[in-house]
């Protein structure tokens, strides 16, 4: 099942061109154009993650995470911030107001995209921990000493060029994105795969059938 984001913004465009870049990476995604919009959507559907803007009208987003985190159905749901406020300052209230990223306006969709995957797979590795410790079994649960997830399409792009043995900054030019982007993606096929280090994910890229890869 695909994982549900909820995408808060009250500037349209920027909305549709955030929910299109989510959409197209197999997400479920719902839309608010206000705080008061999106904890109306949250009790309607709980969201595995949400993408907010800071400055909206009425109800900002600092308060629209402060009061998810004080419910506690929604206070564990990640939250990302997407904003042109870029000061220090700004980015402290941020974090204590609980949210878990933050990314400044403009940004790069793939690396909305490498932060949102980084997240969910943290979560995901969590739950799979606690299913261990409360006595899954491992018919509730596959493989309980790897947690392996499938790689989304930059994922896999972004291990191809590791297998050709490409540095981080030559991965970024022939791609168009930072390198910080390519160092976020190989952090997640990382974890996703549960490799340690690039010669792993190379191993696993020639590895493959030409039909995964």
């Amino acid at each position: 099942m695909a994982n549900r984001l909820l995408v808060v913004d009250d500037e349209p465009r920027l909305l549709r061109a955030v929910a299109v870049d989510l959409r197209g990476e197999g997400y479920d995604v719902t839309t608010a154009r206000s705080g008061n919009e999106a904890l109306i959507s949250v009790a309607q559907k709980m969201p595995d993650l949400i993408v907010s803007d800071v400055r909206m009208p009425g109800m900002d987003g600092y308060e629209l995470a402060r009061r998810l985190r004080r419910n506690q159905s929604t206070a564990l749901v990640p939250i990302v911030f997407l904003t042109a406020k870029d000061a220090i300052e700004d980015r402290i209230e941020g974090f204590r107001a609980g949210i878990d990223a933050y990314l400044t306006k403009p940004f790069e969709p793939d690396e909305l995209l490498a932060v949102i995957a980084s997240i969910l797979n943290r979560v995901e590795r969590t739950h799979s921990q606690i299913a261990k410790l409360v006595g899954k079994t491992d018919a509730e649960k596959p493989d309980e000493r790897f947690y392996d997830e499938e790689l989304t399409e930059t994922e896999t792009r972004v291990a191809r060029a590791v297998a050709r043995s490409l540095s981080n900054k030559e991965i970024a030019l022939e791609f168009g994105i930072s390198v910080r982007t390519v160092e976020a993606h190989i952090r997640n096929i990382l974890a996703k795969k549960n490799f340690s280090n690039r010669v792993e994910i190379a191993l696993y890229v020639k590895d493959q059938t030409p039909a995964a890869f």
